[in-house]
């Protein structure tokens, strides 16, 4: 279809709108901005993540190790227990051996020193532990103060103790001296030898009689 200009006037070109790009700027920047940061969480994320799975694994390791020290804790406190179990029987059965081997020469040492003191003999003795109880008689106080005196020359007793000393009303004729003693037993010395080959005095005038 052919048009004509009848009014003869020169018809207008069109134009064309610019785009505004100072109002699009600010978009792109908090898209950028919004996009730097999500990278940036994500990094801080991952790296904690990581952070986080090390420190798991780190506590895990930390509880294997302590539930393992508490079971050699447990160990070592039995073996502890066995440990003053077995103390005490090795101590005591030294004790026994101790008590057996050093009964005949207690026995000896007693007999000897007896031996050696006249109008005196004995009942009764009984030992525990490392004192020795002894009771007798004898025909007078000097016998019981003589036998006293030899039991502490001997080197082979210790506080030599005596505990009760009276006249037996029930003897007949004679006059008897009932007498209990303790002494504490103490390893053998050097003047045992001596002292043995030294016989006691007495002023007793009584007939002697030995146990």
């Amino acid at each position: 279809m052919i048009r004509i200009n009848l009014l003869g006037q020169a018809r207008p070109k069109a134009t064309r709108r610019s785009v505004d790009t100072g109002a699009a700027l600010p978009l792109v920047f908090i898209v950028a901005g919004a996009g730097l940061g999500l990278l940036f969480l994500s990094y801080m994320y991952f790296s904690w993540q990581k952070q986080l799975n090390t420190e798991n694994a780190r506590i895990k390791q930390l509880t294997a190790e302590k539930t393992q020290l508490e079971q050699i804790k447990l160990q070592v406190e039995a073996f502890e227990r066995q440990k003053t179990v077995l103390v005490q029987r090795v101590q005591t059965i030294e004790q026994l051996q101790r008590d057996r081997t050093g009964g005949q020469e207690l026995l000896d040492m007693v007999a000897n020193t007896v031996s050696r003191t006249e109008n005196l003999w004995l009942t009764m003795m009984t030992r525990k532990g490392a004192v020795l109880q002894v009771e007798g008689a004898s025909a007078s106080i000097n016998s019981v103060a003589n036998f006293i005196t030899a039991l502490k020359r001997s080197g082979y007793f210790q506080k030599v103790e005596i505990k009760e000393t009276k006249q037996d009303d029930k003897s007949q004729g004679v006059q008897t001296f009932n007498f209990q003693i303790s002494a504490e037993i103490s390893p053998p010395q050097a003047a045992q030898a001596k002292s043995a080959s030294t016989p006691a005095t007495t002023t007793a005038t009584s007939p002697a009689r030995k146990g």
